[in-house]
């Protein structure tokens, strides 16, 4: 990265996860004056171990969530004391109205002059009761940006279709590993004994990893994988209880990190996520692997391409939630080793040249300085 802030660096997050810790570590390199990230603790219910800072600095909020489920908002007292504490040359807060703390930080760099640039998925058009009313306000408050990133094309069409200038609406894919250094582990043409299915991740219900043990068993006794789930939560015994009646063949390693995950990278195939969530796709994709996805918030579709008349494409995102399309989609990806490793070279690609924190960073430096 050649292009660096000038300036002191502020960015308000609600909570500090730790994939989101690397990109902050990195974007700190490139502010000249600093990065500090004014970030709370989550809900107990959330299972969310914060992150640790080394080259920025973390700036502890205190937390106040309100209420829940559609009407949850969260307060985040100390908000404005750390922006005089740290006195940024411009900020970075997420774009949600829930924050109810943001409005009085956008007004204090507003007084001073200096820019603020809402961090946000999107802005999907509301509907039911009082649409009108939540769309008019969601609007005045996303106005009051000097600048939008979103974390794709998608985000970004929300955001213009809201009537926002397009000009001032900035994409930066959302990444959760650096640029791969090495190149893919080498996989033979042909499987091996079986197929080989990982799932990394934490073991929790929105990952829909009983339709995973489902939709395997479901499979020609030829196509059914070795399927290795990676990870620890709250559902682990309960999958374990499912796999011993549904599927066998299922092995539960246990929570790996780091360089432990990589026997297990090396030995896939292809990597399943049915449900939401999951940034360990992108580490899959460093190694070289065909994905499958459940529907997101439109980061997906930056990650997962289908094949078209210049690709193979790297993987498939299901269509609708459940085993049937889960199980009609592997044995499809299943039926040709030849196709999974041409399809695993564009994963490689795509991480490679077009999604990394090292690109992420650029785009967000690139907005500052346009400021």
């Amino acid at each position: 990265m050649d292009k660096h802030f000038p300036g002191k660096l502020a960015i308000q997050q609600r909570v500090l996860p730790p994939y989101r810790a690397a990109f902050f570590n990195l974007l700190a390199l490139s502010c000249d004056g600093g990065l500090s990230v004014f970030a709370g603790a989550p809900r107990p219910d959330e299972a969310i171990t914060p992150g640790a800072l080394a080259a920025a600095h973390h700036a502890p909020a205190r937390n106040l969530h309100l209420l829940g489920g559609a009407f949850y908002a969260c307060w985040q007292a100390g908000l404005t004391a750390w922006l005089r504490g740290w006195d940024p040359d411009a900020l970075i807060v997420e774009a949600n109205p829930r924050y109810l703390s943001t409005p009085a930080a956008l007004e204090w760099m507003k007084r001073r002059g200096r820019p603020v640039v809402g961090w946000g998925l999107g802005a999907p058009d509301p509907s039911g009761a009082l649409s009108g009313l939540r769309r008019s306000r969601r609007l005045a408050f996303l106005r009051r940006f000097d600048a939008l990133i979103t974390y794709s094309r998608q985000g970004a069409e929300q955001y213009a279709a809201l009537g926002l200038p397009a000009e001032r609406i900035f994409v930066a894919p959302n990444a959760a590993v650096p640029r791969p250094l090495a190149l893919p582990p080498a996989r033979p043409a042909a499987f091996e004994a079986r197929p080989v299915v990982l799932y990394v991740g934490r073991l929790q219900a929105r990952k829909r990893l009983d339709d995973l043990l489902h939709a395997c068993a479901e499979l020609p006794d030829e196509l059914q994988p070795r399927l290795l789930i990676v990870g620890d939560g709250p559902e682990a015994e309960a999958l374990k209880r499912l796999a011993a009646v549904v599927y066998p063949r299922a092995e539960f390693p246990g929570a790996r990190h780091g360089t432990e995950l990589e026997p297990f990278f090396a030995a896939a195939d292809l990597f399943v996520l049915p449900g939401t969530g999951g940034l360990a796709v992108q580490e899959a994709m460093a190694h070289g692997l065909p994905v499958i996805m459940g529907q997101g918030d439109g980061t997906n579709d930056e990650l997962v391409r289908p094949a078209s008349r210049t690709s193979p494409g790297n993987g498939w995102q299901l269509a609708e939630p459940g085993v049937p399309t889960l199980a009609e989609t592997l044995h499809l990806a299943l039926a040709s080793a030849s196709r999974l490793r041409r399809m695993g070279a564009e994963s490689y690609h795509i991480v490679a040249e077009e999604i990394n924190l090292e690109r992420m960073v650029g785009v967000f430096v690139e907005v500052l300085n346009s400021l």
